[in-house]
């Protein structure tokens, strides 16, 4: 007798876990509170940047789809705007380098990943397009095995009590902006090969640019984030999306007038291209229990939600959907319990807690030996790769990256 799994939510954790299901013989149902054109018709939803690790599960499952169409990102490129350099006249830059990465990375759309809910449809799965509230699950939980919630934002969410020893901090760290555009000019520095690039503009914020592949093709992200109060943090209540497209190269030419002279014939992807908001950054419990007694376990940002300076959101969304599919499967035909979900769970955070620790560090003020390490980079290759291919595998960063005797130990291992 095969299980039955509901899954609340076809974000791209969500569609990855029950394509994965799918695959292994589980009776899966997913709930959608919209369908696939009306994910690809509306606005976009993210920035993503997904790394080798987080790629190959999706591979691993065969739902690399579009890892033709998709840009080969190659590097991973750090920029650090000089002191006092957003002053008129020329900016300089006091760091500028460009790490390679040993397997490339990729962006896609999360309006192009909705192709996956078809695919979900097509194999046979029960595919239901309702908004779920917590009342609903209240009714599915007794009728399923096991009831797995990624519906990452409204209702469902407050199911799932904050982690205060895992969450620092209680109000959004950076104001989000984002634009997809068509026209961006090749980087001069890099011509012969596609990289995600992080601008870092002390006290001010981060400018991210990186290829992606959206619903008309291949394409850019100039993704904003601001710290909340600064001169960046100008997007709450623009509604019009050439407006925010305005105001992102206006700050551009000022903060980073580097990246902008390749922007000035942009245009964006689409009417629904913009995208601004603000979160903190939080670590919930990964069991939310329903008002009639069940419980249900909380999928990818329902229970880690990191800010998206280090890039991670999509990765974990991916890293999450695969140990929760290993957890599952190798249980069995024994029941979903809260024993069970912890475990899961646990499963998860061990890759996880990385990414929570390195971006919560990211949020802060680089210490001095940060500082060194970055601008080490910009002389020694080794340096820039290692750092570029820690966004693939956070973990590393124990070794070189939090801790100044770690970071001087390493850095005069390869000087």
């Amino acid at each position: 007798m095969s299980r039955k799994i509901l899954v609340v939510g076809a974000g791209q954790s969500g569609l990855q876990l029950a394509l994965g299901l799918q695959s292994h013989g589980y009776e899966v149902t997913l709930m959608s509170n919209r369908t696939a054109d009306e994910i690809r018709s509306g606005r976009v939803m993210s920035t993503q940047c997904m790394f080798h690790t987080a790629l190959q599960h999706e591979r691993d499952l065969q739902l690399n789809f579009w890892e033709s169409q998709a840009p080969r990102i190659e590097g991973l490129g750090v920029s650090v705007a000089a002191p006092g350099s957003h002053d008129p006249g020329p900016t300089q830059r006091a760091v500028d380098w460009v790490g390679k990465l040993d397997g490339y990375a990729q962006s896609v759309d999360q309006r192009v990943m909705a192709g996956w809910m078809e695919t979900f449809a097509q194999r046979g799965g029960q595919l239901v397009i309702h908004g779920a509230a917590v009342s609903d699950l209240d009714y599915f939980s007794r009728t399923y095995d096991l009831v797995l919630v990624s519906a990452g934002k409204g209702e469902l969410v407050s199911m799932f009590g904050r982690d205060a020893s895992r969450s620092p901090y209680g109000e959004p760290q950076r104001a989000l902006a984002v634009a997809y555009v068509h026209g961006l000019d090749v980087r001069p520095e890099h011509p012969d090969f596609d990289a995600v690039r992080c601008n870092l503009v002390p006290g001010v914020g981060e400018l991210f640019v990186m290829p992606t592949l959206t619903t008309t093709g291949r394409a850019d992200i100039l993704f904003w984030e601001g710290v909340p109060g600064g001169p960046v943090d100008v997007f709450k209540g623009v509604k019009d999306p050439s407006e925010h497209l305005a105001l992102t190269l206006e700050l551009m030419e000022k903060f980073t007038p580097w990246e902008y002279a390749r922007a000035t014939k942009v245009e964006l992807t689409d009417a629904n291209g913009t995208l601004a908001g603000r979160y903190a950054p939080t670590v919930r419990n990964p069991i939310g229990r329903l008002p009639g007694g069940g419980a249900v376990l909380g999928v990818a940002d329902v229970v880690v939600a990191n800010d998206p300076i280090t890039g991670q959101g999509s990765n974990s969304a991916s890293k999450c959907a695969a140990a929760y599919l290993a957890a599952i499967v190798e249980h069995g035909d024994r029941p979903f319990d809260e024993e069970w979900m912890r475990s899961a769970f646990d499963r998860y955070w061990d890759t996880a807690q990385h990414v929570t620790k390195w971006t919560n560090a990211m949020l802060g003020a680089p210490p001095e030996h940060v500082l060194n390490l970055i601008g080490a980079a910009g002389q020694l290759q080794p340096v820039a790769d290692r750092f570029a291919n820690g966004f693939n595998n956070p973990a590393d960063f124990e070794n070189f990256f939090y801790e100044p005797e770690k970071t001087a130990a390493y850095l005069a291992s390869v000087s």
